[in-house]
């Protein structure tokens, strides 16, 4: 973005409902998997379900890559220009430098888990996987207290949604959207098929049902 103009006194508010339901979504994934790991490292467990779990661990995982690096290049650069001093992001920074180790080291053991599916490398990525629910759950709630009400007060709608389409453009929607589907209240999903139409029902028609089948070759059920 070249130009960014702050938001006015009186101006319409952005809409922060999607990044909410992003940070909803991500929450939920971050509390069950290390559950999940904690569950296989007591239960013998067969090759194909430990790669489908391999290979959700690696798309979560790139997707809160892209979710914070989309943050820092664009949202950060944003926010900073319209809040000015009102906001301080280093805290929320230092969290997302200490994050790409972490994502690096629970890729590489959900790689180990899918070729050795056994106690060790179950108990191995439930660790990690929890150290990543903490990390994020105390990430979030700060960002939720203080990103969020200052992207309402000072971000113009313009603005915001410019920031809201080039973090659409970085995500797998294949992945994300039937996420988010999953953790949307009524009223909230009533809000999104009205700015979504036909358009937004025609695409969870077609990526929701292959997706919940996924989940049930990972998590069971």
């Amino acid at each position: 973005m070249t130009t960014v103009t702050p938001r006015q006194s009186g101006d319409p508010q952005p809409d922060t409902l999607g990044m909410r339901l992003a940070h909803r979504a991500m929450l939920r994934d971050a509390r069950r998997l290390p559950a999940l790991l904690g569950a296989l490292a007591a239960t013998p467990v067969g090759r194909p379900r430990a790669a489908a779990v391999a290979d959700y661990v690696a798309d979560f995982c790139d997707s809160i890559h892209h979710h914070h690096s989309a943050e820092d290049d664009v949202l950060w650069p944003v926010l900073a220009a319209s809040a000015g001093p009102h906001v301080d992001l280093a805290g929320l920074s230092d969290d997302h430098a200490a994050l790409d180790p972490l994502l690096d080291r629970i890729r590489a053991g959900a790689r180990r888990f899918a070729a050795r599916p056994d106690e060790d490398t179950a108990t191995v990525l439930a660790v990690d996987l929890a150290e990543l629910r903490d990390l994020l759950d105390e990430h979030i709630a700060d960002e939720e207290a203080s990103v969020l009400p200052a992207i309402e007060e000072h971000v113009s709608v313009r603005d915001w949604a410019a920031v809201e389409g080039e973090i659409r453009r970085r995500a797998t929607l294949s992945f994300e959207a039937p996420r988010v589907v999953a953790v949307v209240s009524p009223a909230e999903r009533a809000v999104l098929a009205a700015e979504g139409g036909l358009v937004l029902r025609l695409l969870l028609a077609v990526l929701v049902p292959p997706f919940r089948r996924r989940e049930r070759r990972v998590f069971g059920g």
